[in-house]
């Protein structure tokens, strides 16, 4: 009975190591934006427990947008899927924090792998292609 109770213990404690392991994030950065080139942040991705994928994007010393050249109104983040489509997941929301710097925060759920996130400056927030002028992007992740 102390073997099967001790293997039974060793099981439970095995599994509580590893399974925070695959539930972690992927946490992806984005690279120097010509554009915004103070502009720094990253986006983290993970799986829920109904299997859809988390996005949460984090992003400092961005620029106000009605310095952005030619003006524009919002932020707009994009997803590329694992089927190469591209999709508009939501817009931006920045404030300046204690030090002034301005910040920006989304989040989103999805049932689409992204393989790619970016951020382009745009007129409206409701467009559903994006324009050309990408002010942050992270690699493509997840091939």
């Amino acid at each position: 009975m102390n073997t099967l109770a001790r293997n039974l213990f060793l099981g439970i404690l095995t599994t509580m190591m590893i399974l925070p392991f695959t539930s972690s994030a992927k946490k992806i950065p984005f690279l120097t934006s010509t554009i915004a080139p103070a502009a720094r942040g990253y986006v983290k991705v993970k799986k829920d427990k109904n299997k859809n994928y988390v996005i949460q994007v984090h992003i400092s010393y961005l620029a106000e947008i009605t310095r952005i050249q030619p003006t524009k109104q919002t932020y707009v983040v994009w997803m590329v899927t694992d089927r190469d489509i591209t999709k508009n997941i939501g817009r931006i929301k920045s404030s300046k924090n204690a030090s002034n710097n301005l910040t920006g925060y989304f989040e989103t759920v999805s049932s689409f792998q992204p393989t790619k996130i970016f951020i382009t400056a745009e007129v409206d927030e409701s467009v559903q292609e994006p324009c050309e002028q990408v002010v942050l992007a992270t690699d493509r992740f997840w091939e």
